[in-house]
């Protein structure tokens, strides 16, 4: 570290930030969001800081309390997607973009389920999804929250309602750009 420091602030006139850089495994470090699996073949993969970061950013863009209708929230959040994965497309990332798919559809029920807040206009908006009627009754009477009803409610709310809707997959366009 001290002869590559030497010459970069000697020969090359540049400054060195010592916080943050190392000598170091690739698979150790990352640069610009990105990491290297510890393979030989210098796979390049997300750094998992990206990931959480992502996430984050994905919370922040749906936040079940902002009043905003589905169709903007939508509309934001394809924005926001389809520019991260234009970045990260260099990445081996095909399991990480499936996975954040799921998420995302599962965090779009929640706030979908949340804007229903009255029972009779849960067991309304379920019932015409094409629920059985009993299965109604006791979706709409759910008490363990909206994050827990996602889940439930993914037969009601499958992957073709949201493309419907308008969503884009992260995964369908990975595969593209890959």
């Amino acid at each position: 570290m001290e002869s590559v420091t030497r010459f970069v602030e000697g020969k090359l006139k540049l400054k060195v930030n010592r916080d943050k850089s190392a000598v170091d495994r690739p698979w150790n470090r990352k640069l610009l969001g990105f990491s290297f699996l510890s393979n030989k073949q210098a796979t390049i993969r997300l750094a998992p800081k990206t990931i959480s970061r992502f996430k984050e950013k994905i919370r922040e863009l749906k936040n079940r309390t902002r009043a905003i209708s589905m169709e903007e929230r939508i509309s934001r959040l394809n924005r926001y997607l389809m520019g991260w994965i234009g970045y990260f497309r260099i990445a081996s990332a095909k399991n990480h973009c499936e996975r954040i798919d799921q998420w995302i559809r599962r965090r779009l029920r929640m706030c979908l389920w949340k804007q229903w807040k009255r029972v009779r206009t849960r067991i309304r908006e379920v019932r015409a999804l094409g629920v059985p009627e009993w299965a109604c009754f006791v979706m709409a009477n759910y008490r363990r929250g909206g994050w827990g009803m996602s889940r439930n409610t993914n037969n009601a709310l499958p992957t073709s309602y949201w493309e419907a809707k308008g969503l884009k997959s992260l995964l369908s366009r990975y595969m593209e750009l890959c």
